[in-house]
């Protein structure tokens, strides 16, 4: 196969119409282009220049090969910028994935790219299910999936913040009325659960099964964000991750003692592309967002 700096001296010489003129742009020497030359001769099988005592003039055979020549050359540029686009993040595509309760951290770090980063095609794809998650790391349908940990060895993970789990209630609930919750208080307590195509459901009775604690279940909700909203309507009580609870929430919230806190993780295939990886350290700059009126709520920051 001609290589691409063949193809280079083939259209050096076209434009210039002397092989010492193509060896001046191309900052080679004489001999080397003269080389170049001739092995594309071979490789085409037939004669693309055509030597005459006032330069050097094209064959039809080079006139043919030198158009395509023009565009394989702008190809490679073409590549080599789209490449250092992607590296200095400003161009390319960035697959994001996260876990459905999660799309209020993502989204603050979404906007701040589409401000300073436009030329970065973003696409967002969530999911309740963990399994549903790893999949699309490993089908390379993702960069960068967003979830709580643990994650399987085969994958990369990056801590890209804590997140506190809390309570969400009725603010005339019983349990209100604490500063801070115990996780055995929620024993025979209504409880607002999550829906089993959601991740937290599991993820949650195995917690309080542990924990040897046994709410009534009054309904189950797919949602994770409807989980507390519900229960502030005086449903029951709700165990959710703290960034389920919006700005404006008509419930109370409670911390745990002691607290109870989950890892948030960036998983990554093996290599980490530029993209990826300037996206992960916004996330960990970023954290999870508390608002100002739930966070006055939750032990330590009263």
């Amino acid at each position: 196969m001609a290589s691409l700096r063949a193809l280079e001296c083939l259209v050096a010489v076209a434009d210039s119409g002397s092989v010492t003129q193509a060896a001046r742009l191309l900052h080679s020497s004489q001999p080397a282009v003269s080389h170049q030359l001739a092995a594309l001769e071979r490789e085409a099988g037939t004669m693309l220049l055509r030597r005459e005592p006032r330069g050097v003039k094209l064959t039809p055979a080079g006139r043919a090969a030198v158009a395509d020549a023009r565009r394989a050359i702008e190809a490679a540029a073409s590549a080599v910028q789209s490449a250092r686009a992607v590296g200095e993040a400003t161009g390319g595509s960035l697959r994001l994935a996260c876990a459905q309760s999660l799309v209020s951290v993502l989204a603050p770090v979404v906007r701040e790219w589409h401000h300073h980063h436009p030329k970065v095609a973003i696409t967002l794809r969530e999911s309740t299910s963990a399994e549903e998650l790893y999949g699309f790391t490993d089908a390379d349908e993702a960069d960068v999936v967003l979830m709580p940990a643990p994650v399987p060895d085969r994958f990369t993970a990056t801590v890209v913040a804590d997140e506190e789990i809390v309570l969400a209630a009725p603010m005339d609930h019983p349990i209100a009325r604490q500063p801070v919750v115990r996780v055995q208080d929620l024993d025979g307590v209504r409880l607002v659960h999550f829906a089993p195509d959601n991740g937290l459901s599991t993820w949650l009775d195995r917690s309080l099964t542990k924990a040897g604690v046994r709410p009534v279940a009054v309904m189950r909700t797919s949602v994770t964000v409807a989980a507390p909203q519900l229960a502030a309507a005086g449903l029951g009580v709700a165990v959710c991750p703290v960034s389920a609870i919006s700005v404006g929430f008509p419930g109370a919230v409670r911390s745990f003692s002691p607290r109870w806190v989950r890892q948030l993780v960036a998983v990554t295939p093996t290599t980490l592309d530029p993209l990826a990886a300037r996206f992960i350290a916004n996330l960990r700059r970023h954290g999870v967002h508390v608002p100002r009126d739930v966070r006055t709520q939750l032990a330590g920051d009263n």
